[in-house]
């Protein structure tokens, strides 16, 4: 090999660990705000978990990427979608007499709807959390929230200030990753309405059985305090 070829390949490879060195340099600096974009509200509730520490907040978010990024959410059947909405109406009518136990089934509901959906299975909470964190960000607190007070015990909530309006705020706020689960994939078809098409309905059930407002672009359910029980 002659010397000059020799010179040529050094500096050929040179230009490409330069290259590369850049290229890593600049996407370096885009992780956070592409992190940012990605999860929404879960990255400010990372890094609040990290007290402040971003860099710590985006190691955790980018480990759950590559751990989960790459699931592929699995059809439902149209006889599992109307079970689980059937149960979830069931539920929420629930809720007026019997708070905590509907809470209780709305967390079990997301739990094995999650799992239909291909997320790991309910059993591992934290890691199908995790996964649907990645792919339903800025509807999986609404899942934290209600299993959060679900595994409340009675006398734990009352002590914790946790009434029966704040179980029905965290009915309401599961409601959200509720229907992005359990609405069909595009390519199933776009006829059904994932689960909306009870919605005055289930608003009655939270407001004490009288009929609530048309709802419009959120979910307005507003429960008689008076009504509801503690469970």
């Amino acid at each position: 090999m002659s010397t000059g070829l020799i010179i040529a390949l050094i500096v050929i490879a040179a230009v490409v660990i330069i290259a590369a060195v850049m290229t890593l340099r600049a996407r370096g600096p885009r992780r956070g705000p592409s992190l940012k974009r990605r999860f929404g509200p879960e990255y400010d509730r990372a890094v609040a978990r990290h007290d402040g520490d971003a860099k710590a907040a985006e190691r955790e978010l980018t480990e759950r990427v590559q751990r989960h990024g790459d699931l592929r959410e699995q059809p439902l059947e149209p006889a599992q979608r109307e079970q689980f909405e059937a149960r979830w109406t069931a539920a929420q009518e629930r809720f007026v007499d019997s708070p905590r136990e509907a809470v209780a089934e709305a967390d079990r509901l997301l739990a094995e709807l999650a799992g239909a959906r291909g997320f790991p299975d309910g059993g591992h909470y934290e890691e199908q959390l995790a996964a649907l964190s990645v792919h339903h960000a800025h509807h999986v607190d609404g899942y934290r929230r209600v299993h959060r007070a679900a595994h409340l015990r009675a006398e734990d909530a009352r002590d914790g200030g946790q009434g029966t309006e704040d179980m029905r705020e965290a009915f309401v706020a599961a409601r959200a990753l509720f229907e992005e689960l359990v609405k069909p994939a595009r390519h199933d078809g776009g006829g059904h309405t994932g689960g909306r098409h009870d919605d005055g309905r289930e608003r009655a059930a939270l407001n004490g059985g009288r009929k609530a407002p048309a709802r419009g672009g959120h979910l307005p359910w507003a429960m008689n305090r008076r009504q509801a029980k503690e469970s």
